[in-house]
C-alpha cells in the first residue's frame, strides 16, 4: 500500500495508454453488478476507464502485480477507485485454463456473515474471528458434512479463517472432489468435520455467453 502503480490499457480505444497512481489498499472485496463477490483484489487510484480491463498493473520495475478488472463509478468514468486481480491469483488459474479450458472453483454451500461486536457479545466470544454460518444449502457438501446454521467456521483445511470474507477465497482455491477438514465452534465447543469440496456451478458464464 502506497507504492507506485502503473496501469497500461486501451481506455476508450486510445491504445497503449499509461496512467500512474498508487496502491490504495489490498485484500478488498467487491460485489459486481451481477451480484458476484470478488475477493482479495488490489485497489488503486491509477486512472482506469472502460478499455483498461485486462491490462496489466505494474510496478516502477516493470513487474506485473495485477490485471485491471473493474472500477467503482457512478458516472461510468474514472473517479480514482479501480481494482485489479492479483498476479498470484491469476497464476493459480493458469493450469486449469490450460488443462480444462475453464476455471473450476471449490464450493461448500454455505452463506456466511461477518461476526460483529454485537454478535460476538451475544455468543460470548472473546474475539471477532471466524465466519458465522447464516444458511446451509440443501444437498450441499456443507450439509452432508454436518455443518449447521449458527456454527462459526474458524478453520478450513488447516488454515485459519479470520473473517467471513476469507472463507470463500480459501474454498474456491481447493479443487472439487478434494477431501478437506473444517473446524467449527458450536455451542462453545470446537469440533473438526471432514468434508468433500464440491464444484461451484458457473451459471453466470452461460448467461453472459447468451447475451453476447
Amino acid at each position: 500500500v502506497g507504492q507506485v502503480a502503473i496501469a497500461i490499457g486501451n481506455p476508450y480505444g486510445f491504445q497503449h495508454s499509461v496512467t500512474s497512481g498508487v496502491v490504495s489498499a489490498l485484500g478488498r472485496s467487491l460485489r459486481s453488478q451481477s451480484g458476484r463477490l470478488i475477493d482479495d483484489i488490489i485497489q488503486t487510484d491509477a486512472s482506469l476507464n472502460p478499455g483498461n480491463s485486462g491490462g496489466p498493473l505494474v510496478t516502477t520495475r516493470g513487474e506485473v502485480v495485477g490485471i485491471t478488472t473493474a472500477i467503482y463509478s457512478q458516472s461510468g468514468g474514472n473517479i480514482g477507485i479501480g481494482f485489479a486481480i492479483p498476479t498470484n491469483s491469476i497464476k493459480e488459474l493458469l493450469p486449469q485454463l490450460k488443462d480444462k479450458g475453464r476455471v473450476v472453483r471449490g464450493y461448500l454451500g454455505t452463506t456466511v456473515q461477518k461476526i460483529t461486536p454485537e454478535i460476538a457479545d451475544s455468543l460470548g466470544l472473546k474475539q471477532q474471528q471466524g465466519a458465522l454460518v447464516a444458511d446451509v444449502m440443501r444437498g450441499s457438501p456443507a450439509e452432508r458434512a454436518g455443518i449447521k446454521t449458527g456454527d462459526i467456521i474458524t478453520e478450513f483445511n488447516s488454515k485459519e479463517v479470520k473473517d467471513s470474507a476469507e472463507l470463500p477465497t480459501l474454498v474456491a482455491r481447493v479443487a472439487p472432489g478434494t477431501s478437506a477438514s473444517i473446524k467449527v465452534l458450536r455451542d462453545g465447543k470446537e469440533m473438526t468435520l471432514p468434508i468433500t469440496v464440491g464444484e461451484m456451478k458457473e451459471t453466470e458464464v452461460a448467461t453472459a455467453a447468451q447475451e453476447g
